[in-house]
């Protein structure tokens, strides 16, 4: 399953990260704060159940979903979405649509790192 995913993480850099969130249509006190957010990622499962919390000093989230399966989520920047995990071929892919919008979210290992492609 995911097991090599699972375990603490934290965020090193980003890059593009602002120019991201300006075409989420995030404001820009919302947008400036994210830049400087340097979240911890904690991924744990219970059974078939996977729970991803984040945390940082900005705002503090956790999903919990079954791989494959659609939820809802609530962001960090609070839009309400339809999501699904799936697992492929080593890698973890989130894709969130809202409001006739879609965005997709990798999370692959690299070098034993945890990493989240450029924005």
């Amino acid at each position: 399953m995911c097991e090599p995913f699972l375990g603490s993480w934290k965020l090193i850099s980003s890059e593009n990260f602002e120019s991201y969130m300006k075409e989420l249509g995030v404001g820009f006190a919302t947008r400036k704060l994210g830049s400087l957010a340097k979240p911890s990622v904690v991924i744990s499962t219970n059974d078939d159940i996977i729970t991803i919390k984040t945390e940082s000093a900005f705002k503090n989230t956790e999903i919990s979903f079954k791989l494959g399966e659609e939820f809802e989520e609530t962001t960090a920047d609070d839009r309400k979405t339809k999501s699904i995990i799936t697992l492929d071929n080593g890698a973890l892919f989130h894709v969130q649509k809202w409001d006739g919008k879609e965005t997709t979210i990798k999370r692959k290992l690299v070098d034993r790192g945890l990493l989240h492609p450029p924005f």
